[in-house]
């Protein structure tokens, strides 16, 4: 694999570009904004955002949060969180809150997260997987007419079967009542749950964490969260620039 060396300009201009897809996200229509519309969005969208950023988990009511939601983590339409409405000039009081996807002709009507049997797509007690199910409210199997729904047999790391969990979406206030961290506010888009490293571990696991990456408060520490999103940035930049 041949690699390619980058001079200290264009290693900036490759950190600059994605630190403007994470803001930005899909929100430029594919044709990237000039500096000035840049810095518009910026002034107008990010105030907002960070005022109003929603909290996306999957767990048992009452219980741990199992999964937390990122921008790539796929929904139960195949597209990635970060395709469905996630900005609100203000938030609908309406909940369970559903985030449409925005993805043109999907006909997903709220982000549901699809729970996995390890590196596997989870199947449904027909047999089939969650992609032979329909996207729409009741998820009724495209192959068999026996099915009344996608329901998973796979049983958590929490012990509960999956079927026992479900998707939440809640508001900075509404998480922080239930005693979960919410992190500092960031500018990027569709953050979902993610705080800090160990929102990448399965709840289970998270709880056992030895939350290094965390205050007294609870909260992700601003060296965690930089030190985290570098990683994240120069680990796509690397794989980004080899043939």
């Amino acid at each position: 694999m041949e690699k390619l060396c980058l001079d200290e300009s264009a290693v900036k201009a490759v950190d600059e570009y994605w630190e403007y897809r994470s803001i930005v996200g899909d929100d430029d229509g594919g044709r990237l904004f000039t500096p000035e519309q840049y810095e518009e969005y910026k002034r107008t969208v990010l105030p907002q955002r960070m005022k109003n950023r929603l909290f996306v988990s999957f767990g048992v009511p009452e219980g741990i949060d199992c999964n937390l939601i990122g921008p790539e983590t796929q929904c139960f339409c195949t597209h990635r969180y970060k395709q469905h409405k996630t900005d609100f000039e203000v938030v609908p009081s309406e909940r369970p809150l559903g985030l449409p996807c925005q993805v043109r002709g999907c006909r997903c009507s709220a982000y549901e997260y699809v729970p996995r049997n390890g590196p596997n797509p989870a199947r449904c007690r027909c047999k089939h997987l969650s992609q032979d199910h329909s996207e729409a409210t009741g998820h009724l199997c495209k192959k068999c007419n026996s099915c009344s729904g996608f329901q998973s047999t796979v049983t958590c790391g929490c012990g509960q079967p999956n079927s026992a969990h479900q998707t939440l979406v809640e508001t900075k206030p509404e998480r922080e009542a239930r005693g979960r961290p919410v992190g500092r506010d960031v500018p990027y888009a569709a953050m979902g749950g993610l705080t800090g490293f160990s929102s990448l571990l399965d709840g289970y696991l998270n709880q056992e964490a030895c939350g290094s990456d965390r205050d007294t408060s609870g909260a992700v520490s601003r060296g965690a969260q930089h030190q985290r999103l570098t990683t994240h940035t120069h680990s796509r930049r690397n794989t980004s620039i080899r043939k």
